[in-house]
């Protein structure tokens, strides 16, 4: 009684304070509201009814997992179960869609109106997982990650190209089919001083019809060139898919355009890598990859491929 005699009364409230005190404000001794406390013995009931029907303790050290809960339930197996059961229902189109592209091709597919909407629905789908991190959601890339609606392929835009790539990726090691070109680091190996590398990128410029050739560029930069990358990128620039060496020519530029990034693609000599998607993907997931990049928009494609995905647009519109 004489510690309670003690406490001091807020002259404001009349509420004893706890004697708590921080920069002239004190805690007043009230009692927590009864809907809080209601609400927390409620919480704690919850708790313990939970721990009881749903798997929600773990196990003692030396004992593997947790407790099951009465109702023994497992979002891992809800997730593997509805796995199966998309799998089940989409396994007869993907088989489809396999010995389609196996027998006929894109044009088997395209001819195919179920086909092709499921091909584009399903490459879509794996694209967003697999390849947007790089390509961006709408393929259309950034410097270092190829845009893949344009019309340039290193390594060549057909269907079965396409589909190949995605198989054995670019410059995977661990695949010994893996897609392999390598440009040497000219300036970082020591090959050609900064000035023979900026007397070559106003050569390959030049070659782009991105300036007027200079001086440098037509003597030092043109015999740098047809001495050190003519080999892969052809004397006047046109670039070898069989080699996946690019175009210089077509002003599309994956390490940047203007003459600093030029030179420093020149000097360090890019390495870039894409997995080999074989290893990852199925056969049928990648088929359908396959189709949905090749018809984005670019690449080497026919009149046909251009009608027959304006049709699958005009058909998915008119679905929703």
């Amino acid at each position: 009684m004489a510690d309670e005699d003690k406490r001091e009364v807020d002259a404001y409230s009349g509420v004893d304070t706890t004697g708590h005190e921080w920069d002239g404000i004190k805690e007043l001794d009230n009692p927590l509201p009864r809907w809080w406390l209601w609400i927390f013995y409620a919480s704690i009931a919850w708790a313990v009814v939970y721990m009881v029907f749903m798997p929600a303790v773990p196990a003692p050290p030396g004992f593997d997992g947790h407790t099951r809960g009465l109702r023994d339930h497992s979002e891992r197996a809800n997730v593997a179960q509805a796995m199966n059961d998309l799998q089940a229902q989409r396994g007869p189109l993907f088989d489809r869609l396999q010995q389609a592209a196996d027998t006929g091709g894109i044009e088997a597919i395209e001819n195919d109106p179920e086909l092709l909407n499921f091909a584009l629905a399903a490459g879509e789908s794996a694209f967003g997982d697999n390849c947007s991190t790089c390509h961006g959601r709408g393929a259309q890339g950034a410097i270092g990650y190829p845009n893949l609606n344009d019309d340039v392929w290193l390594w060549g835009g057909s269907f079965e190209a396409i589909r190949q790539t995605l198989h054995v990726g670019i410059r995977w090691e661990d695949n010994p089919d893996t897609r392999f070109s390598q440009m040497p680091a000219y300036g970082r190996d020591g090959i050609l001083s900064r000035e023979e590398i900026s007397a070559v990128a106003d050569h390959v410029m030049a070659l782009a019809d991105m300036i007027e050739p200079t001086e440098a560029g037509n003597t030092t930069g043109r015999e740098i060139f047809e001495l050190q990358c003519s080999a892969c990128h052809g004397v006047n620039g046109l670039g070898d898919q069989t080699q996946g060496a690019p175009n210089l020519t077509d002003r599309v530029w994956l390490y940047g355009s203007d003459e600093a990034q030029i030179e420093n693609t020149i000097w360090r000599g890019p390495y870039g890598v894409m997995p080999a998607w074989e290893d990852r993907l199925g056969e049928e997931t990648i088929t359908a990859l396959a189709a949905y990049v090749y018809l984005l928009g670019g690449g080497e494609r026919s009149a046909f491929s251009e009608a027959a995905l304006d049709g699958a647009h005009q058909a998915s519109e008119a679905g929703r």
